[in-house]
């Protein structure tokens, strides 16, 4: 499973570590580190349901886009590549999600 301008906007993400905080928000986020990255990623998650709740599609899409943003820089954050993901997603398809949740390891 592989999404083109996912995989295009992460290139652009990578990119954009160690850049200039003040030329690019992206290098702001990396200079902010993993928990600042994890807790705007939570505001965004909060702000997608939000949206979904009381609002219209377009304002979903809209912050479903910051909440996928947001959740590649956390990758990129935390050494996760995008084509792991594509991978692990491609191992889940065809699986129930009931049996793929109930093979998981209990944490």
């Amino acid at each position: 499973m592989v999404n083109a301008g996912l995989d295009r906007l992460f290139a652009v993400i990578e990119s954009r570590r160690g850049a200039d905080p003040d030329g690019s928000y992206t290098a702001r986020l990396f200079a902010g580190g993993r928990e600042a990255i994890a807790a705007k990623l939570t505001e965004e998650a909060r702000e997608t349901a939000r949206a979904a709740l009381t609002e219209s599609p377009q304002r979903v899409a809209a912050e479903s886009a910051d909440l996928l943003y947001h959740l590649l820089v956390l990758w990129a954050e935390t050494g996760v590549a995008a084509a792991d993901v594509w991978a692990e997603l491609g191992r889940r398809e065809g699986i129930s999600g009931l049996a793929e949740k109930a093979a998981r390891r209990p944490r």
